[in-house]
């Protein structure tokens, strides 16, 4: 590097001034290539810098877990009112809301839930959650999970899973293509757009920070100043025209100084947009409507309420499902068969689509009662008879 120096102030007609030395005057700038810095692909970084640091994905995390652990669930098959209890207090800390609330964070956070089965005498009486990160899969012969190890506060407890009874720990994943144990959250496909985010704010900010404008340059029109004379300059301009106090404050010039402001173009200035296409591709990966997100620039939804219906067909009604069915298969030896979907005739958002099936339903006069309760979600009043009865 020194003799690349050396050959570029030779070419600009100049000598090198001595080491130890500050001269002022014509110079150069190097830039060189650098690599972007990413977030590491951790549950707890992207936490961290996600949920913690980034209004999105706050919204989009809470707006998905606390609607999803919203909605009503009801029985189609089987007797499940004992779980449903369960469901409703599942233990003496949190309602059965608040749990399932953890439990959906957890999946868009970290990609994986743990429900731990508390069990007296061979019977569950209550249910909570873990957290992911503190959880160790240990892997048996076949390469599935054989335990698991939950280490807190320096202490840990190994649950074997047993065949038979209820197994202690439920592990709900997202499917993850790398990974057959851990799920991949969608925080971790939107980590690309998550730090554009965040770097687009850091930047608007220390923009604000200087009156809203990059640096400007101060001309000398004399050879050079003294090293004295370029502190005391140096020193005045950090201290009374930085900052967003000091904006707009006029620059007092003395001895042949000319101040030459720079200026980014308006597309380089154009951070906006940009927090809004990462914003959108956030939203994207969370399965929220960028429009209920308060994002701009999205067509797709004519208005809020096809945007709100988008939300449960695509995104809370699915995960609400799957997570209810994995509950129930689990607790299966504990509470008999029981089949458990939302109640889509409680949700609001789906009145109007629910209404329109409940006429079309009503006008069908070939279907009996309750081929029409089925029809719409609900038992039949009078189950099947035993075919091997006699008729």
């Amino acid at each position: 590097m020194p003799k690349l120096l050396d050959r570029l102030v030779r070419a600009a007609g100049r000598p090198r001034p001595p080491l130890g030395t500050k001269a002022v005057g014509p110079g150069f700038a190097l830039y060189a290539d650098c690599s972007p810095t990413w977030t590491a692909r951790d549950p707890t970084s992207l936490a961290r810098v996600g949920y913690q640091r980034n209004p999105v994905v706050y919204r989009a995390v809470r707006l998905v877990a606390e609607s999803a652990a919203s909605l009503p669930l009801t029985p189609v098959s089987g007797e499940g009112q004992d779980l449903l209890s369960l469901l409703a207090r599942p233990n003496l800390r949190e309602t059965g809301t608040q749990l399932l609330e953890t439990l959906y964070a957890d999946l868009m956070l970290a990609g994986t839930a743990y429900l731990e089965a508390v069990s007296i005498e061979g019977r569950v009486v209550g249910l909570q959650t873990l957290r992911p990160e503190r959880v160790q899969v240990l892997t048996g012969a076949d390469g599935w999970p054989a335990a698991y190890v939950y280490t807190v506060g320096g202490r840990s407890r190994r649950f074997d899973l047993s065949e038979g009874a209820v197994s202690p720990i439920l592990a709900l994943t997202l499917f993850h293509p790398g990974d057959d144990h851990r799920g991949l959250a969608p925080i971790e496909a939107a980590a690309a757009a998550l730090d554009i985010h965040n770097a687009a704010g850091a930047w608007n900010k220390a923009l604000l920070d200087n009156a809203a404008r990059p640096s400007g340059a101060l001309v000398f029109a004399g050879a050079s100043l003294s090293e004295a004379q370029f502190d005391r300059l140096k020193g005045e301009l950090e201290a009374n025209y930085q900052g967003a106090g000091n904006a707009g404050r006029p620059l007092l010039l003395e001895g042949g100084l000319d101040w030459k402001p720079l200026a980014l173009s308006p597309r380089d200035m154009d951070f906006v947009e940009a927090k809004n296409a990462a914003a959108r591709e956030i939203a994207l990966a969370f399965g929220v409507p960028p429009l209920l997100l308060g994002l701009p620039g999205d067509s797709t939804h004519a208005n809020y309420a096809e945007a709100n219906r988008a939300l449960y067909r695509q995104t809370l009604i699915p995960l609400a499902r799957r997570t209810a069915q994995a509950i129930a298969n689990w607790l299966e030896p504990a509470f008999g068969t029981v089949e458990l979907e939302p109640d889509l005739d409680r949700i609001e958002a789906l009145a109007s689509e629910r209404e329109s099936l409940w006429r079309r339903v009503q006008a069908a006069d070939f279907l009996s009662r309750d081929e029409k309760r089925e029809a719409v979600g609900y038992l039949p009043d009078h189950p099947d008879p035993d075919p091997s009865s006699p008729v």
